[in-house]
C-alpha cells in the first residue's frame, strides 16, 4: 500500500512538473504573440516623417534638436524629431513589445548594443529622388542605405553572424519618404518639372521604391512595410500657401491627387513585389485614409484643429523658425492635429501609428 501511493504520488509529481513546463511555455509563447516578440528590431528609412535625430549630425539648416521640439518626449528632450513628441517607428517599436523610441544611427549616444532592437537611418528632407536630399544637404536615400550595410557589420561583429543574420530577416523594415520629392522638389524647383510630367515622375520615383525594396532583400530583409503619401495638401503649409493664392482655407486638391495616385502606384509595386520575392513579406502601410479623417473632423479624434499648427503661429514655420522664444505656439499640444507646418503632432503619430499597426503591420508578428 506504502509503495502504490508513493508510486501514484511520484505520477501526480511528474504530472505538476509536466503541466508546469506547459504552462510556463504557453506564458511564453502567450507572450510570443501578445508583444509581437517575434519581431526582434525594428529598422527605419525615411524623412522627417521618421527622422529620428540623424540630421542633427549635418550641415543643414533642416534641424530640429532645440525647444520646443521635443517638449512631450522623455525627458522633454529636443531629439531631432520633428514633433512635440515621438514619430511613428516609436510607437510601431512599442507595439512589436521592443523599446518605445527607435535612436537614430549617427546620434553619437548610442551604440550597436542599442542598435540591436532598431535604428533609424532616416533623414530630415530626404526623398527618393538624390536631387531632392540636394535641396537641403541632407541624406540621399543611398547614403541610407550605405549606413545600413555599415549596422550589418557591426551587427554580426556584435551578436555573431548567426544571430546577427536571424535579427536582418526578422526585422521590421519601415520605409516613410516621398512627401518631399513633391512639395521641395518637384513642386517648388524647376529641374524636375522640365525633365518629367508629374506621371512620369510618380514613376520614376516609383522605380527607387523598387530598387530599394529589392536592395534591402539582396542584403536579407523579409519583412518590408512600404509607406504611402498622406494627403500632403492638407498640411498646414500648403493651406496657407492656397489661401494667400485666394481660394481660401482648403487643401490642394491637386496635391492629394497626386499622393493618392503614387499610393496606388506603390501598392500595385508590394503585389508584384510580394510575387517576385520568395520568402519577403511585403505591406503597404497607407496613412492617407486615417489621415484625412483625422483632417476632416479633428474633434471626432479628440483635437480643436487641423487647420493651423500648434508651433508659432501655425501657419507656415517649422525648424529654426519654430523655436522656444516664439511667443504664439501653444501650450497644449494635443488640441493640434499638426506640430508645425508640415508635421503632426505626438498625438497624431499616436493614432495613426496605432492604426497601421491593428490593420497592416501586426500581421509581422504572427
Amino acid at each position: 500500500m506504502h509503495i502504490c501511493s508513493h508510486s501514484f504520488l511520484s505520477i501526480l509529481h511528474s504530472q505538476f512538473l509536466e503541466m508546469g513546463v506547459f504552462i510556463v511555455a504557453a506564458i511564453f509563447f502567450m507572450q510570443i504573440y501578445i508583444t509581437g516578440a517575434k519581431v526582434p528590431a525594428v529598422i527605419v528609412f525615411g524623412d522627417s516623417s521618421v527622422d529620428a535625430g540623424n540630421n542633427n549630425q549635418l550641415q543643414t539648416v533642416l534641424k530640429s534638436n532645440f525647444r520646443p521640439y521635443g517638449r512631450d518626449f522623455f525627458g522633454g528632450k529636443a531629439t531631432g524629431r520633428f514633433s512635440n513628441g515621438r514619430v511613428p517607428p516609436d510607437f510601431i517599436s512599442e507595439s512589436y513589445g521592443l523599446r518605445p523610441y527607435v535612436p537614430a544611427y549617427l546620434d553619437p549616444a548610442y551604440n550597436i548594443s542599442d542598435f540591436a532592437t532598431g535604428v533609424c537611418f532616416a533623414s530630415a528632407g530626404t526623398g527618393y529622388d538624390n536631387a531632392t536630399s540636394d535641396v537641403l544637404s541632407v541624406i540621399p536615400l543611398w547614403r541610407e542605405v550605405e549606413y545600413y550595410k555599415d549596422y550589418q557589420s557591426k551587427l554580426r561583429a556584435h551578436l555573431g553572424v548567426e544571430k546577427a543574420n536571424t535579427v536582418i530577416s526578422e526585422a521590421v523594415y519601415l520605409i516613410s519618404m516621398g512627401t518631399n520629392d513633391f512639395l521641395e522638389n518637384y513642386y517648388s524647383l524647376p529641374n524636375r518639372k522640365s525633365q518629367y510630367n508629374v506621371t512620369q515622375y510618380q514613376n520614376f520615383l516609383a522605380n527607387i521604391a523598387e530598387w530599394l525594396i529589392k536592395d534591402l532583400y539582396a542584403l536579407g530583409a523579409r519583412k518590408i512595410s512600404l509607406g504611402g503619401l498622406p494627403p500632403m495638401g492638407c498640411l498646414p503649409l500648403e493651406r496657407t500657401t492656397s489661401f494667400f493664392a485666394g481660394n481660401g482655407d482648403t487643401c490642394k486638391d491637386e496635391y492629394n491627387k497626386v499622393a493618392l495616385v503614387f499610393n496606388e502606384k506603390l501598392n500595385g509595386l508590394v503585389e508584384r513585389l510580394n510575387d517576385e520575392l520568395s520568402g519577403a513579406k511585403i505591406v503597404f502601410s497607407n496613412p492617407y485614409a486615417i489621415f484625412q479623417q483625422i483632417v476632416r473632423k479633428p474633434s471626432t479624434f479628440g483635437f480643436e484643429t487641423a487647420a493651423v499648427a500648434c508651433c508659432a503661429t501655425g501657419f507656415f514655420e517649422m525648424g529654426y523658425m519654430c523655436d522656444q522664444y516664439n511667443p504664439f505656439t501653444c501650450s497644449d499640444a494635443s488640441k493640434f492635429v499638426f506640430w508645425d507646418s508640415f508635421h503632426p503632432t505626438e498625438k497624431t503619430n499616436r493614432i495613426i501609428s496605432q492604426h497601421l499597426f491593428k490593420t497592416v503591420l501586426s500581421k509581422f508578428s504572427s
